[in-house]
């Protein structure tokens, strides 16, 4: 299982990767496995700036629907237009071309609440 240290990890297995002023954010290697094959992302927040925990949008599998969850208070400012016919990106490559939206985090955002690679290996193990 790929748990990289070049990003931040939430409790509920979402990351966020800082890029300069913006942010990429997708879900883990361990929730894709979990969750199986992705057929639909939905992400209706572009434009919006949510607080951390909020719920930014829905990624569909066979069987279910789960909410995705900001791991920081952030402006959504764009979401991966390459989902929409290739949702299956985020199992083939949950950390690279399957991210999820590209945010702008808050001044006051709290990396310091997220865990990093050994601290969410924990989470999972």
């Amino acid at each position: 299982m790929n748990i990289p240290n070049n990003v931040k990890y939430t409790k509920e297995h979402e990351w966020i990767r800082v890029e300069g002023d913006v942010a990429y954010v997708g879900i883990t290697d361990y929730a894709q496995e979990q969750l199986g094959d992705i057929v639909f992302v939905d992400i209706q927040t572009e434009g919006e700036t949510l607080a951390a925990g909020e719920a930014f949008g829905t990624i569909e599998v066979v069987k279910t629907v789960s909410d995705l969850f900001m791991p920081v208070a952030a402006e959504v400012l764009e979401q991966n237009e390459a989902l929409a016919d290739q949702p299956e990106l985020v199992n083939q490559d949950p950390y690279g071309e399957g991210w999820l939206i590209k945010v702008k985090p808050a001044a006051d955002a709290d990396f310091e609440s997220l865990l990093d690679a050994e601290g969410y290996k924990a989470v999972i193990e």
